[in-house]
């Protein structure tokens, strides 16, 4: 990435092969994760301008798991361009755009998780130790939509584009910037890096989790790492030799789906 402002940071090689050697976050009992730097940067020319009007209505889907539930048409095209840049198409696989993890954010903001409804939400509020994480004060959907038109209002005064207008390295740097807190505040007492580390958090479980959430379209997340899915049993695999390759199931393959 350019070095275009004072307080950025050279980003180093983003490819994804790098990304999947390199990453350290579990999710779903599987490693991934990373910070920003190992992230973005790959493929600039990959750059999301949205999807179809048709794409983002709950009518003509082949695959009802597909349509919108929280989003807004751009709203949702600001997610896949956000997410793309943080998991971007590259030669080892699909990007997040393609494996549906706007799709898969939406639900979730959609779900009872959108409104904290197994979160403690009351006062007093007391400032966290780095391995707790923030105490939000607000719902998870409403700061999501304060970070997706916080993306577009910084992303106007920086270069006067919307976020989706933007070329793939420029968004790259105000993603930067929101991880890094250094774009604003989206509200009193929240910074833009709490509202990145839920973007990233849920592009990577769109990513990797069963298809039947939303995301990982066809599976393809899991086929990228050679990951066989949700199967019952290994009974049969255990017992060999050779180590067996075996194609991923997801939770509705076992529906007869």
């Amino acid at each position: 990435m350019a070095d275009k402002d004072k307080h950025q940071k050279q980003v180093p090689d983003g490819s994804r092969r790098n990304f999947l050697k390199n990453s350290g976050l579990t999710v779903g009992g599987l490693v991934v994760g990373g910070t920003i730097a190992g992230l973005l940067g790959a493929n600039p020319e990959n750059n999301n301008q949205g999807v179809k009007n048709s794409e983002t209505t709950s009518q003509g889907y082949k695959n009802p798991n597909e349509a919108l539930m929280f989003f807004t048409p751009a709203q949702y095209q600001t997610t896949q361009a956000a997410t793309e840049r943080i998991f971007p198409k590259d030669e080892i696989g699909p990007g997040a755009k393609e494996l549906n993890v706007a799709i898969y954010i939406d639900h979730q903001l959609a779900s009872p998780w959108g409104i904290n409804a197994k979160n403690y939400m009351l006062g007093p509020f007391y400032e966290p130790a780095p391995t707790q994480g923030p105490q939000l004060r607000i719902l998870r959907k409403d700061m999501f939509r304060l970070g997706l038109q916080g993306l577009d209002d910084y992303s106007q005064k920086k270069y006067q584009k919307v976020f989706t207008e933007l070329e793939a390295e420029e968004q790259d740097e105000v993603l930067v910037d929101f991880e890094e807190g250094e774009a604003f505040q989206l509200t009193a007492g929240l910074s833009t890096s709490v509202f990145f580390t839920i973007l990233k958090t849920l592009t990577i479980e769109g990513v990797y989790a069963d298809p039947m959430y939303g995301g990982n379209k066809e599976m393809q997340g899991w086929k990228m790492r050679n990951y066989p899915g949700t199967r019952m049993s290994y009974a049969q695999e255990i017992v060999e030799e050779k180590f067996v390759k075996l194609n991923p199931e997801s939770l509705r393959s076992h529906m007869g789906q």
